[in-house]
């Protein structure tokens, strides 16, 4: 098993090889368990730690940005890492996963019975940016079963 807290160091500075090309001006991350007949509470039990935002299936929801009450068509349970400037989409899945159980069978058991992904925003600030993602930082994710969702906004898009 990939020792989190080692890895997460090396790919800091890995990280800082890439500083010399244009990297993307900012990334946000957010790991998303989603299912109809997900229980936050459960989620959390199993990962061991409290979800930035949830929802249940059929009941109303307004953490959205206009604030307005919808209902969520799924369930969710999301934990966000803190937004990064310049982009580091490595520290953000090390934030994450080391705030999360490292039991590979309890991820095995979540993502068998529901869909896990990575949410990446990635921001812009110029016509050509860019980010790589270390093996270890992949290696991490795919031993959980986490797929990475990407998000792309350019300079002329508004920051969402």
């Amino acid at each position: 098993m990939l020792d989190l807290r080692r890895v997460a160091a090396s790919a800091r500075a890995v990280s800082v090889i890439h500083k010399i090309m244009p990297t993307l001006s900012k990334t946000k991350a957010s790991l998303r368990v989603i299912g109809d007949e997900l229980s936050p509470e459960e989620i959390s039990e199993l990962l061991g730690c409290q979800p930035t935002v949830k929802m249940i299936k059929g009941e109303p929801f307004s953490w959205m940005s206009n604030g307005k009450p919808r209902i969520a068509r799924s369930g969710m349970w999301r934990i966000e890492a803190n937004e990064k400037m310049p982009g580091d989409l490595d520290c953000q899945i090390f934030e994450i996963l080391n705030k999360l159980t490292h039991d590979l069978e309890v991820w095995k058991k979540i993502s068998e019975k529901y869909r896990l992904d990575l949410f990446c925003g990635l921001f812009m600030g110029g016509s050509m940016e860019g980010i790589s993602i270390s093996s270890e930082a992949l290696l991490a994710l795919g031993q959980r079963g986490v797929e990475i969702d990407f998000d792309m906004y350019g300079p002329d898009d508004e920051d969402v």
